[in-house]
């Protein structure tokens, strides 16, 4: 195999037939501005090719059941290993997907389990056993020499004499002879040698008479295995003190005798029904009524009205009766301060109340009021484990496996690396413990230590999935392979970046090439091989301005890219900073959402606030789940007064509160909206675009229907949209292809016959604009349409927005399906800063940073800047340094992730975070302000 991937002509979407070589077994980074072509060569060629010929060297049945990929526009590539792609999207939905699931952890858990944990009977407690041959023997040999003991099974119970007889006529043939009772020995060779037994009476069978001696084991083994057989049970009794042993190979609890399943690996599965809660299903949740709404504010009192319906008219009556009852509970006492016996009562009390107005259901008011406090709530029999009853007797370490899954995975390292384990345990468990330690590890040393194993996959961000699949894939171990990865810092505090870095260093050791799109400089600089793509975005891009090392790149480098290493060019921290008017400023008081430990946090508005933190620390838990969240139902709620709402029926009471995640809100009514700008795409079909996401389009539209040829022929702007009947071909209705579905081979998009990709009716595209017809003028970059449309004030201001935040090389009609994140996140910014006026509007981003060159952070931190002086306030959740120092206010939270973070470590401005004590983010921030 030659020594690297060599790539000859490709002009897969803006590449202009470039050509490079990629060395095997380094780590590549692939860098340049946004737009530039980094993706349409690392994911479009790279893995695109390396994937499809895997495929095409498996059998036509097997090919059937895996998506197929076009080959990509390239001339050749040769030297191609098979490619695995590690991307920034988190495409899991499924609710029984976990982080344990994911990464193949709760596979080797299950089977430890199964192999070495110790069932506990949950009604005394005492240890579950089944009595094995070998120890049934041990213990018997235990007893003093010379003692001696007789070896007996039951003869068992029987319906009638004949069956009696019947089976001691069997036990004769296979050369049993005499029977035991109450210390006698009974001949039944004839008939009258049972005349003096008592029928009545525990009755058995002797299989052997023993004196204990130090030969006697293998005795001793066969007349044990003798009783096993025919009954399950052996009865060894002393001759002399009558002193009964009992021992059975059922898995029973020998103090309460209750019996239980051996443990197996399915039933620690809740995927599989043996395994799951009967209740649940395996999903840890049901439908019922969700005491988050019941009790939306643990931190008030009963009598300051903490449970949500009785504070209203008609219920109020039912505080009183469980103050009257429930006595011993206390009701002067934040709910979440009572312990946890008063916490069950008081769920009981509040069940009985549920159950009563469930009784009144036919009524419709009622059904409305419980509606209002149903959701999914944990299972009140597993209480969110998923196991069911049965999986959770058995324990490792006094630990079952849903207190496992429950420890994030620094605590899960931690509790396997100290579990001690008897020799023969160890001998069974020890690959086992192997696979957990390695995965453990490999998921703390990609920066995950805070996540818990139980953490539903679909709640994480593209990031966290993203060096999750990069710790499994060191786990396979896969040697000989491409990984193409998709910028794994994002997500990662600075403090975490060499972690990834060594995790990086570790694949490409075990023999693998590492492609990798990236913009982080701690990155580059680790980096083996650096390919930068430019010069510019879209079609000023797509061309190698630089293939070589680092050392290189830095010295004799012309990019942008080089210019920013270099410190030529750098994002500058603004000169002057907004300063803080107390009066305009909103406080969030009492938060304590996941790991937030009761945080009080003031937001300063009409400013640049950013909120920091290593992973984990609970910055998007305080910014999605306590600001964004809280802002919303506040809104929702001001808005139901406004608009009079739906009145209820006298007795329903009022509605319930609006369901805020900390316990007050101050200042709330200075914010009128509340906007989150992520990454999430602008449209999912073709016919989504970025002139109709910032309402150009339509005056594009406009700008056509205004024709003299327009006129005459009676068509409207609706004719020359592609989204409605009127204008648009009907053959691909305004898609421009059509698609073929192949049973072998993947889909095939094939360009309409009808319209030839126009999207319009041929009498559509007679209609023409300064010498241009409609798919022609939606063929323009953004750039190109501002100067076309010069003479349309308005709408070259629209379109202007689109290159203030960096998406001038965009074509009007580019389909959304084809936008990275990052270019979605600042299509939606720009429809922002084209409105008149941001005046009372909270914007907020989660790492808007994600996919950009540090060029094109620059030209973010404009429009940002653009955003305030609009009237509108921005908080941002960043790990950028570049955005952090820019920042008029920071909140950085920690210390540490999961557990250990939560509380605010400082907040001020930058200067003020980079000489805090224990941030970690000040200590980096120092190097660069």
């Amino acid at each position: 195999m030659q020594d690297y991937i060599a790539i000859r002509g490709a002009r897969v979407h803006n590449l202009k037939n470039i050509s490079l070589c990629i060395p095997h077994n380094q780590l590549t980074v692939v860098t340049g501005v946004s737009g530039s072509g980094k993706s349409s060569l690392a994911f479009d060629t790279i893995y695109a090719e390396g994937q499809r010929r895997y495929v095409e060297s498996l059998s036509a049945y097997a090919r059937q059941f895996l998506e197929r990929m076009e080959k990509p526009d390239v001339d050749d590539i040769d030297g191609i290993a098979p490619a695995v792609a590690i991307r920034q999207k988190n495409t899991t939905r499924n609710p029984r997907s976990t982080v344990a699931t994911s990464t193949e952890c709760f596979d080797f858990l299950r089977l430890l389990y199964a192999r070495v944990g110790q069932t506990f009977c949950p009604t005394c407690g005492t240890r579950v056993i089944k009595d094995t041959v070998d120890q049934v023997a041990a213990r018997v040999l235990q007893y003093p020499q010379g003692s001696r003991w007789y070896a007996l099974f039951p003869c068992g119970e029987h319906a009638s004499t004949d069956a009696l007889r019947d089976h001691l006529f069997e036990l004769r043939k296979k050369g049993f002879n005499r029977l035991f009772q109450a210390g006698r020995l009974f001949e039944f060779s004839t008939p009258e040698s049972l005349l003096d037994i008592d029928f009545t009476k525990p009755l058995f069978i002797l299989v052997d008479r023993i004196a204990i001696s130090p030969d006697l084991h293998q005795r001793l083994v066969d007349s044990i295995e003798i009783c096993y057989r025919e009954a399950g049970e052996v009865i060894f009794e002393n001759a002399s003190t009558g002193e009964q042993l009992r021992f059975n190979e059922r898995f029973q609890c020998k103090t309460c005798l209750m019996e239980f399943n051996p443990p197996e690996p399915i039933l620690f599965s809740f995927n599989s029904p043996f395994g799951a809660c009967p209740r649940c299903q395996g999903f840890g949740n049901t439908i019922d009524f969700d005491m988050n709404r019941v009790i939306p504010d643990p931190g008030l009192t009963l009598d300051e009205g903490a449970v949500d319906p009785w504070t209203k008219p008609k219920y109020r009556s039912w505080l009183g009766n469980f103050k009257k009852h429930r006595a011993k509970v206390r009701t002067n006492v934040p709910v979440c301060d009572l312990t946890a016996a008063e916490r069950d009562t008081l769920d009981e009390f509040i069940r009985r109340f549920f159950d009563h107005l469930e009784t009144k259901k036919y009524k419709v008011h009622v059904r409305v009021f419980l509606s209002r406090y149903r959701g999914y709530a944990l299972c009140p029999d597993c209480r969110g484990a998923r196991l069911r009853k049965e999986a959770l007797y058995v324990r490792v370490a006094g630990r079952n496996l849903a207190d496992i899954v429950r420890m994030n995975i620094a605590e899960a390292q931690e509790f396997f690396l100290s579990l001690s384990l008897s020799p023969e345990e160890t001998a069974i468990a020890e690959k086992i413990l192997v696979e957990i330690r390695q995965r453990l590890k490999f998921l703390n040393d990609v920066g995950l230590e805070y996540l818990t194993l139980d953490r539903l996959a679909s709640t994480l961000s593209g990031g966290e999935a993203q060096r999750i699949q990069l710790a499994t894939s060191l786990g396979s171990r896969l040697v000989g392979a491409c990984y193409v990865l998709d910028e794994p810092s994002i997500g990662l505090h600075s403090r975490d970046t060499g972690r990834l870095i060594r995790i990086l260093e570790e694949l490409r050791g075990l023999g693998n090439t590492i492609v990798v799109v990236e913009h982080d400089p701690n990155v580059m600089r680790s980096a083996d091989h650096i390919v930068d793509l430019g010069p510019g975005a879209g079609e000023h891009g797509g061309e190698i301005v630089f293939e070589g090392n680092l050392p290189t790149l830095i010295q004799s480098g012309d990019s942008l890219t080089a210019k920013y290493l270099r410190g030529e060019l750098k994002v500058s921290a603004p000169r002057v900073r907004r300063t803080v008017d107390p009066r305009r400023t909103m406080r969030f008081n009492g938060a304590r959402v996941h790991n937030l430990k009761n945080v009080d946090v003031e937001i300063p508005l009409g400013m640049m606030v950013v909120v920091t933190g290593v992973s984990g620390s609970g910055k998007s838990t305080l910014v999605h789940d306590v600001i964004y969240r809280s802002l919303e139902a506040l809104h929702k709620a001001r808005d139901a007064r406004d608009d009079g709402g739906a009145t209820a029926e006298p007795e329903l009471g009022d509605a319930p509160g609006p369901q805020l995640m900390c316990r007050k809100v101050e200042g709330a009514e200075r914010i009128s909206t509340t906007v989150m700008i992520d990454q999430s795409p602008i449209g999912r079909t073709p016919r989504s675009n970025p002139v109709t996401y910032i309402k150009a389009f339509e005056l594009i539209r406009a700008l056509f229907a205004s024709t003299r040829d327009a006129e005459k022929r009676g068509y409207t702007a609706g004719h020359f949209s592609f989204n409605i009947p009127g204008g648009r071909c009907e053959t691909c209705q305004g898609d421009g292809t059509v698609t073929v579905e192949m049973q072998f081979l993947a889909d095939v998009e094939l360009m309409c016959e009808e319209c030839k990709g126009t999207r319009y009716k041929s009498g559509i595209l007679e209609i023409k604009y300064n010498g241009r017809n409609i798919h022609e003028v939606l063929q323009l970059t953004v750039r190109e349409a501002m100067d076309f449309f010069h003479a349309a004030p308005k709408l070259v201001q629209r379109l202007k927005v689109l290159d203030d935040v960096g998406l001038g090389y965009l074509r009007l009609g580019q389909s959304a399906t084809t936008l990275s994140g990052g270019e979605a996140q600042r299509v939606k910014l720009a429809a922002h800063l084209s409105t008149a006026s941001n005046a009372g509007t909270l914007f907020i981003c989660d790492e808007p940073t994600t996919g950009l060159h540090f060029d094109d952070i620059a030209k973010l931190l404009a429009a940002f800047q653009r955003l305030i002086e609009n009237g509108g306030s921005l908080v941002i959740i960043e790990h950028n340094l570049d955005v952090i120092k820019a920042a008029d206010w920071v909140i950085d939270l920690g210390p540490e992730g999961g557990s250990r973070g939560g509380q605010i470590v400082a907040t001020g401005p930058p200067e003020v975070i980079a000489v805090a004590k224990d941030s970690y983010t000040g200590h980096y921030l120092r190097e660069v302000l």
